[in-house]
C-alpha cells in the first residue's frame, strides 16, 4: 500500500495546456497544490525554452506557475552531465533553454574537442551544425540528447524534433545517444531530488502512456493518465503496463490533492 500523496509531478502539454490554452481544471488544480502546500513540478521534454520563458508562456494561458516549479529536459540533461563530468565541455545544438542550463552547471560550450555533443530542440536545425556534431562524435565526443521525441507541433503541422535528428546522427556515426528526457525515469528522479520528494508518496500525471506513465512507473511513482492529451482510452490496451488511475482530465485530480 502506497503512502499518502505529498508531492506531484505533472506533464505540461496535454495535461495543463493544449496549444497554449489552459485545459479545464488546470487553474484550480494548481491553486489546490499551493493551498495544500504540496511540493510540485511541471515537467516538459521541450528544451527550447528556459523555465522563465515557460512560466511567462503559461501566464499568457492563465496559469501561474513560478519558474522554480518548472523542470525541463534541458535542466535534467545539464544536471546529468554535471554529475557525470563536473565542469566539462559540450558542443550544443539547441536553444537558450539548453545553453542556459549548461552554463548554470558550469559547462563550457565549444566546437573544439568537447567532452560531449549535446543535441536538443531548435526551431532551425542547421546542416552545418549537424555535420560538425557528426565529426566530433567520430572524433570521440560522447553523444547526449535531451529527449527522444521525433516530432514537435506547429501551426502548420508536425516538425522534425530531437529524436529525428538524433537518428540521422546515429546513422552517420553508428553511435546511439543517451536520451535524458522522458521516458527515461532519470528525468523524474532528478525532479524528485530538486523538490526533495520521495517516490513512495509522489504522483506523476501525464497524457502519454509511452513517456509519462512508463517513466513514472520505472521511477517508482504512482501514476495518473489523463485523457485530455494524445492518449485515448482505447490506446491503453496496446501497452503492457497500466497507470495507477485513468482520469478524463486534470479537473478530476483536484479532489485527490
Amino acid at each position: 500500500m502506497r503512502a499518502p500523496t505529498e508531492s506531484w509531478l505533472t506533464d505540461m502539454d496535454g495535461v495543463l495546456v493544449r496549444e497554449e490554452a489552459a485545459l479545464p481544471g488546470a487553474t484550480e488544480f494548481l491553486a489546490r497544490l499551493v493551498e495544500r502546500e504540496r511540493r510540485f513540478l511541471v515537467l516538459t521534454n521541450n528544451s527550447i525554452f528556459t523555465p522563465r520563458d515557460l512560466s511567462a508562456r503559461l501566464v499568457r494561458s492563465g496559469l501561474h506557475v513560478p519558474e522554480s516549479a518548472i523542470w525541463t529536459s534541458a535542466l535534467a540533461t545539464a544536471r546529468f552531465l554535471a554529475d557525470q563530468l563536473p565542469h566539462g565541455s559540450a558542443y550544443v545544438i539547441g536553444e537558450a533553454g539548453l545553453t542556459t542550463a549548461l552554463h548554470a552547471e558550469g559547462y563550457t560550450l565549444t566546437d573544439r574537442d568537447p567532452d560531449f555533443v549535446v543535441l536538443g530542440e531548435t526551431r532551425t536545425y542547421s546542416f552545418e551544425a549537424i555535420t560538425r556534431a557528426i565529426r566530433l562524435i567520430d572524433g570521440g565526443a560522447r553523444f547526449i540528447a535531451t529527449n527522444p521525441d521525433v516530432t514537435g507541433p506547429s501551426v502548420d503541422g508536425p516538425l522534425p524534433a530531437t529524436g529525428s535528428v538524433a537518428a540521422l546522427i546515429t546513422k552517420a556515426t553508428g553511435r546511439d545517444p543517451y536520451f535524458v528526457g522522458k521516458p527515461n525515469p532519470m528525468m523524474l528522479r532528478s525532479a524528485l531530488n530538486k523538490i526533495e520528494a520521495h517516490s513512495e508518496n509522489t504522483v506523476m500525471v501525464g497524457d502519454r502512456m509511452d513517456t509519462d506513465v512508463v517513466a513514472g512507473i520505472e521511477a517508482g511513482l504512482d501514476t495518473i493518465l489523463v485523457l485530455s492529451g494524445s492518449t485515448r482510452r482505447a490506446d491503453i490496451e496496446r501497452f503492457p503496463w497500466r497507470p495507477g488511475r485513468v482520469l478524463e482530465s486534470i479537473k478530476d485530480a483536484i479532489e485527490l490533492v
